[in-house]
């Protein structure tokens, strides 16, 4: 990477040499440079333009996100996506057109699930359809690994005894999916639509009629309904947070190299997190009558601000002429926390103790 001697500047590195290279290592000793007449100088001395010192250097490798959490928090009354009363489509039953067309406004396409749904002293089938519920809870979730991709270029202007100090300019791509599956008690508001069933030799529970238009016929149309009745019920199914994290640093960077093939380097500085993505939730309404999916999404862009600080440890690969760094690093980096809300849904995805491992190559040139 950033070498204390000069080099032939021209080079040409194929990625596929990086792991021949690894044969033959030789762990000698650094004879410490002469630095412009002055080896051991406290000052700092700035490193000319034309020295021909390798004094810049580009890095691209793989990283491992850690320690990133989320928590969702869900409170208030929600509407159910999943009820499709124009499709005849219930939480305990359905009520569909079969294939006649329906001419007599009686369909064979019908079926219900309990027992309990049919009153014979009524003669009347009684279906429901959840509309909305109410619920409150929340919940914390640690995340796992999320693999990612790191990239930085930086220069070094001044030595310092025999270490080099300079910038570096670092991006990060962390696509993250954290997910909550905990079941949430509500109060479901439904709707009981009764149909007339008198006339037809009523088959037992369950029940699931085809759309041949043969077997026993239910009037289509409800002959009433019951709005608002609650019932206690379940939210179960999962809510998460589909982002990618692209992260900015910009800071000083201190250099030295350990031996001739071992450099490390520890830098930091600012940093700035956009985190964009989608907030999902793909849930079932559960109550005694039945059950019914509820689904839906909304995005959001967030910016998080702090810092960072990290270190890493390279090795110095050289075989005429071609050379880069294989690169081993660590990095903390707390950005705070990056917020979704919409309509009494919110997730919260924590940065504030996230921590990147990464390896890759670096060019020095």
């Amino acid at each position: 990477m950033h070498r204390m001697f000069s080099h032939n500047t021209s080079y040409g590195w194929p990625v596929w040499f990086m792991a021949a290279c690894f044969a033959g290592v030789t762990s000698e000793a650094v004879a410490q440079p002469e630095i412009y007449g002055q080896p051991d100088s406290s000052r700092f001395i700035w490193i000319p333009a034309e020295s021909g010192d390798w004094t810049r250097h580009f890095r691209l490798g793989g990283v491992a996100g850690l320690n990133i959490g989320a928590s969702f928090h869900e409170a208030g009354a929600f509407n159910i996506s999943g009820n499709n009363l124009a499709n005849g489509i219930y939480d305990d039953g359905y009520v569909r057109m079969d294939q006649t067309g329906i001419p007599d406004g009686k369909t064979s396409y019908w079926g219900y699930n309990n027992a309990s749904q049919y009153n014979a002293a009524a003669q009347t089938l009684t279906l429901h359809s959840a509309a909305s519920y109410t619920t409150a809870g929340s919940a914390n979730v640690d995340g796992g690994i999320f693999p990612g991709f790191d990239l930085a270029y930086g220069d070094n202007y001044w030595y310092w005894k025999h270490a080099r100090v300079g910038w570096e300019l670092g991006f990060g791509l962390l696509p993250v999916s954290i997910s909550d599956h905990q079941p949430l008690a509500a109060a479901i508001n439904q709707t009981a639509y009764t149909f007339n069933t008198g006339g037809i030799l009523f088959p037992g529970a369950p029940y699931q009629g085809g759309p041949s238009g043969q077997g026993p016929l239910l009037a289509t149309t409800p002959s009433g309904s019951a709005v608002g009745s609650l019932a206690s019920g379940t939210v179960t199914g999962s809510r998460s947070l589909e982002v990618m994290i692209y992260t900015l640093r910009l800071g000083a960077l201190f250099y030295w190299d350990l031996t001739d093939r071992l450099g490390m380097s520890l830098g930091g500085g600012p940093a700035v997190g956009i985190v964009s993505g989608e907030y999902r939730y793909n849930e079932t309404i559960v109550t005694g009558a039945g059950s019914t999916a509820n689904s839906g999404n909304f995005g959001a862009t967030d910016i998080t601000f702090g810092g960072y600080v990290s270190g890493t440890l390279l090795y110095h690969v050289q075989d005429a002429g071609r050379n880069a760094d294989i690169f081993l690093g660590i990095q903390y980096m707390p950005l705070g926390e990056a917020n979704f809300n919409h309509g009494g849904r919110s997730g919260q995805l924590n940065l504030d103790g996230q921590l990147y491992i990464s390896a890759g190559i670096s060019w020095p040139f």
